[in-house]
């Protein structure tokens, strides 16, 4: 629980010189009421490569931000608000959700994860595309949030993740409801063990 106050912290931090300050309040309340999963799978990793500090929380704040950017779309995207004659309140989200986007991409824009980030929101944007003009259903979005999330913890430690890294991100988010749970429901996936044996990172693990 720490390390999701901590990953809230510099989520909600980041967001502090953004005006209006109607809008920075929805901001921190979006972040404050969203799982932590992403930023803590984030720290996680990070922390198995035997990294600490400030740049482990930026990386995972970025990735934080990103996942509740675009699940606040994907809620938007579901109860069109607009339809029910609260427009304002509709269009300050969206508001919201690209400017936590946005902010996320600058906090990962000049880390080894920048590409993994753009990957995913062109993949989310795909995916929306496809529910809305076929009706399908691809809930894609916390898979591939939990790549980039060990995309981004490998990345502060100088290297790319483990092939056995990105399939525990994957058996995660299949494990795992959508949207994500409370980050305590890592506490159940024995998460800190099996990041630290899949990391490669050290070969007495």
């Amino acid at each position: 629980m720490e390390d999701a106050a901590a990953v809230r912290r510099a989520a909600r931090a980041s967001v502090d010189d953004i005006e209006p300050e109607r809008l920075r309040a929805d901001l921190r309340a979006v972040i404050d009421d969203g799982s932590m999963v992403p930023g803590v799978v984030t720290v996680h990793v990070a922390r198995a490569y035997d990294v600490e500090g400030d740049a482990v929380y930026d990386h995972a704040a970025g990735v934080q931000l990103i996942y509740d950017g675009l699940g606040l779309t994907r809620r938007l995207a579901a109860q069109e608000p607009w339809l029910t004659d609260d427009r304002e309140t509709g269009d300050m989200h969206v508001l919201a959700a690209n400017a936590l986007v946005a902010r996320g991409f600058y906090l990962l824009a000049r880390t080894e994860a920048a590409d993994a980030a753009v990957e995913v929101v062109q993949a989310f944007g795909r995916d929306e595309t496809e529910r809305r003009e076929r009706g399908t259903d691809a809930p894609t979005l916390e898979a591939d949030v939990l790549d980039l999330a060990v995309v981004a913890g490998a990345a502060v430690g100088g290297t790319a993740p483990t092939a056995d890294l990105r399939a525990l991100a994957g058996e995660l988010a299949e494990s795992l409801a959508a949207p994500f749970p409370p980050v305590r429901a890592l506490d159940d996936h024995d998460v800190t063990e099996r990041v630290r044996r899949d990391t490669g990172a050290f070969a007495d693990l």
